[in-house]
């Protein structure tokens, strides 16, 4: 049986806005009956357009914000019956990488005392034992420990981020949710978080939970992935799997939109119309019907649930649509992938103490 380390069922999470003498309360449906599974040891990606609810779902794993309905398992304990206290002796496995790695951080706090909060509030280390914690932590992530008197603004937006993930390394966990953790950075930079991050998986045997828009990234580091659309999950599948021969018609619209950075190369887009429908105001039944050029009356009045076993597709229709297109067509050659692409940055940022990102 496969290990699994995270599960949701049938989770919601609704938000109100308005209300007053005058104005209309409005009820904002951000996740909308998520059911989805983690195994140990594995990267799982969320990806969808902007305001689909991936990050409010990472918030709902973490329990950093409570759910409207519906359970988070993690190692067989619900999260949502858990008392405060309780929550809180099990955040040391639990943690947590912000998408801005500037706001995340204190800029009242030296790095010194950043890293070493969750030693503080996890752990009996005595004042020298988180110190020497933190140089080591520091050194993990490829900065150097005489930096750790400095403050947040002293750094580059690389090494925020290295900081925030040794912060989050600090207690030891066993999961780790990114929420657009490379998502502020620049390309080069991204490369050496996304190799710092695969990295320090191995060594510390982490569980990844990476959200992100860039689906090169995605398909570089992840081993499976949840497409979001409007709050809900409407394809789920091994990586591998997604992007040779994505079923729904939305994620298929997702990847046909990824830029081809070869001169003279085509790829086969798959358009959609329409404008995203309002949360605060979804459609019945499957909530892509208002863009889907295969939606039929079923579409529009029954909402269909994820189907299959290691592929998973809410879509009606999903078994007699026609097969997507090959994702580029070129007279001339063909884009280099995107694991070769991140192996020359690997090669390029092996000597991290001499790059860019750990010179003062």
């Amino acid at each position: 049986m496969t290990d699994i380390i995270l599960e949701t069922r049938d989770l919601h999470r609704r938000f109100t806005q308005g209300g007053g003498l005058f104005a209309k309360t409005t009820t904002i449906h951000a996740v909308n009956g998520v059911s989805l599974q983690v195994r140990r040891g594995e990267t799982f990606a969320i990806v969808g357009e902007s305001g689909c609810g991936k990050s409010t779902l990472a918030r709902l794993l973490l329990r950093l914000i409570d759910p409207s309905e519906g359970q988070v398992i993690y190692e067989g304990q619900d999260l949502t019956d858990l008392s405060g206290g309780q929550m809180r002796a099990l955040r040391s496995d639990l943690q947590f990488i912000f998408q801005d790695p500037f706001s995340s951080l204190n800029p009242r706090m030296s790095v010194e005392a950043i890293i070493a909060e969750p030693l503080r509030v996890h752990t009996a280390l005595s004042a020298s034992e988180r110190r020497a914690k933190v140089a080591d932590l520091m050194k993990r992530v490829g900065l150097r420990p005489e930096m750790a008197d400095r403050y947040p603004h002293e750094f580059s937006g690389g090494q925020r981020q290295r900081i925030c993930i040794a912060r989050a390394l600090a207690s030891g966990p066993k999961l780790l949710i990114g929420d657009e953790p490379v998502s502020a950075l620049d390309v080069s930079v991204q490369a050496q978080i996304v190799n710092l991050l695969e990295d320090l998986k191995q060594e510390f045997g982490l569980t990844l939970v990476v959200i992100a828009h860039d689906l090169a990234v995605i398909r570089h580091m992840s081993d499976r992935i949840a497409v979001m659309y409007l709050g809900e999950v409407v394809e789920l599948a091994d990586t591998e799997t997604l992007f040779t021969a994505p079923r729904h018609p939305y994620t298929q619209a997702l990847l046909s939109a990824i830029p081809v950075p070869v001169p003279g190369a085509a790829r086969a887009r798959s358009t959609l119309g329409g404008d995203i429908p309002s949360p605060a105001n979804p459609p019945s039944g499957c909530k892509f019907h208002t863009r889907c050029p295969h939606a039929t009356d079923l579409c529009r009045s029954t909402r269909p649930v994820l189907q299959g076993e290691g592929h998973q597709i809410a879509c009606h229709h999903h078994a007699s649509l026609p097969s997507p297109a090959l994702p580029i067509t070129s007279a001339s050659s063909r884009s280099p992938s995107a694991e070769a692409r991140f192996a020359l940055y690997r090669a390029a940022t092996q000597t991290r103490t001499t790059n860019k990102e750990t010179t003062p």
